[in-house]
């Protein structure tokens, strides 16, 4: 890529745009690298503050659900407020999260900490694609979206080691302190290098759009979450699913009769771009719910410690930030289709052994089933959502990112908050009565084993429906080269 030093802001200006990109990519990293993080520290969680599960899930899911509602959001900020002033905000709210984390002295303070992070998290990571793609021209747009692969990539392939380093070694309390010091550093930086690249369309902010919005994304979540202890026909879920169903209604229907949407949702009438966000979402559903599964079956069944689980990730998580300079030349030479069946056929056979995992499985093999499914996922995490980007206009980039990263927080909120309640309800099923316990301590603890298992068994299998749902969805994909 020619990574041309000089360029000119809105204003005119000169700036250094390597100095720019650096800046913007170090915070990105440390946003995402604050998201995985916690999948290999659930289960520290769940003995330090004694919460179950369902409750510690609301952590990752509460987090992109904040997100989720950020991110339509982020579109209006793109067009109203000036880059370097909405870059500086949202950094400074992740910092503030971060620090009411590190210091929480209960479950319900660090929940809010990190509902705050998801503020500035749900601006920041849009704003790093919509960037990336207004100031690179449009012949390097697919390296521009590979370098922000390396920031999805890299971060995941160092967080679950370093966390589960951290959690054998210190307090749960050093995985929020290391990021303080590199946050303050990124926030220094952007008062230099930071610019206004970001052309307004200014307009004002739908208040009625802002509310549908959030009640509806909101209730919906909490019904898919409330599921994880309660049954799926408890009067509170249904209630809660049929809210947020009739406000996220109303939030559609509003934004497709605005003249000036809060969201443009008209970018999915091209189905290039619809097709293009489905596959994206797809991947990312089933990348999140292994990661977020995963470590809990190492560390419960399989009696690893945080690092031990985190060590078994990193080769497979590695392949993503390795793989990203070598799948925009693939994407170039291929073209999508070929490199979305491939990546998702190799996902899905990565994906089935997991079905039938078991206490005495070998570590070796899951760490090379994990590293299989993660290079199928590298051929199709950011070419996919580049090509969704591709199918629209540049005027309408920042609806358009906004609109791909709703539609695949959303759901990765959603499909997590399922996956644990299908975890829970499946082991719940296949518990022994409590007869047993008393009589046969010792069949009932193996039974209880086995009853775990069936829970991940189920999950694993659900986090599989969607690459081979995604394979499915290749195949209406236009055979054509770039």
């Amino acid at each position: 890529m020619n990574m041309t030093s000089s360029s000119v802001d809105v204003h005119g200006k000169t700036y250094n745009r390597i100095l720019l990109v650096i800046v913007v990519m170090i915070g990105s990293f440390t946003t995402v690298l604050n998201q995985t993080f916690l999948a290999t520290a659930l289960p520290t969680f769940m003995r330090v503050f004694d919460v179950s599960t369902a409750t510690v899930q609301w952590l990752p899911t509460g987090f992109l659900l904040v997100n989720g509602i950020m991110i339509p959001i982020s579109a209006w900020l793109a067009d109203n407020v000036p880059t370097k002033r909405l870059y500086l905000i949202t950094m400074l709210i992740f910092f503030c999260g971060t620090l009411i984390a590190f210091q929480a002295h209960s479950f319900a303070a660090l929940l809010v900490g990190r509902l705050i992070q998801a503020v500035g998290v749900g601006v920041v990571l849009p704003l790093l694609q919509i960037m990336m793609l207004e100031i690179f021209p449009a012949n390097q747009r697919v390296q521009a979206m590979g370098l922000a692969g390396i920031v999805v990539g890299l971060a995941p392939a160092v967080s679950p080691t370093l966390a589960g380093y951290i959690l054998d070694h210190g307090s749960w309390r050093i995985l929020f302190g290391m990021l303080l010091p590199i946050i303050a550093f990124v926030l220094f930086g952007a008062l230099f290098f930071m610019k206004d690249v970001l052309p307004g369309k200014p307009s004002q902010l739908n208040l009625w759009s802002t509310i549908t919005s959030s009640l509806g994304f909101g209730s919906l979540l909490y019904g898919f979450s409330t599921a994880g202890n309660d049954s799926w026909g408890d009067a509170k879920v249904l209630i809660a699913l049929a809210v947020g169903l009739v406000f996220i209604a109303l939030f559609i229907h509003r934004q497709l009769t605005m003249e000036r949407p809060f969201l443009d949702l008209r970018v999915f009438l091209n189905k290039d771009f619809t097709v293009g966000t489905l596959l994206s979402s797809f991947v990312n559903l089933s990348m999140v719910g292994v990661e977020m599964v995963l470590p809990l079956y190492l560390q419960d069944l399989m009696g690893h410690s945080p690092f031990e689980s985190g060590l078994t990730m990193l080769p497979g998580a590695l392949l993503i930030g390795l793989m990203s300079p070598v799948t925009d030349r693939l994407f170039d030479q291929y073209g999508i289709r070929n490199l979305a069946i491939t990546g998702f056929a190799i996902l899905t056979l990565g994906n089935l052994p997991f079905i039938f995992l078991s206490a005495t499985t070998p570590e070796i093999l899951v760490v090379f089933l994990y590293a299989v499914r993660m290079f199928g996922i590298s051929l199709v995490l950011m070419t996919t959502i580049t090509n969704a980007m591709n199918a629209i206009p540049v005027s309408e980039f920042s609806h358009g990112t906004a609109a791909n990263n709703t539609f695949r927080q959303i759901a990765s909120s959603m499909v997590t908050a399922v996956m644990i309640s299908i975890l829970s309800n499946v082991t719940k099923a296949h518990l022994p009565g409590h007869a047993l316990k008393s009589s046969a301590p010792l069949l009932y603890a193996n039974r209880a084993f086995e009853a775990t298992l069936h829970g991940y068994s189920a999950t694993f299998l659900f986090a599989t429906l969607f690459s081979v749902a995604g394979l499915c969805l290749d195949l209406t994909l236009k055979p054509t080269r770039r």
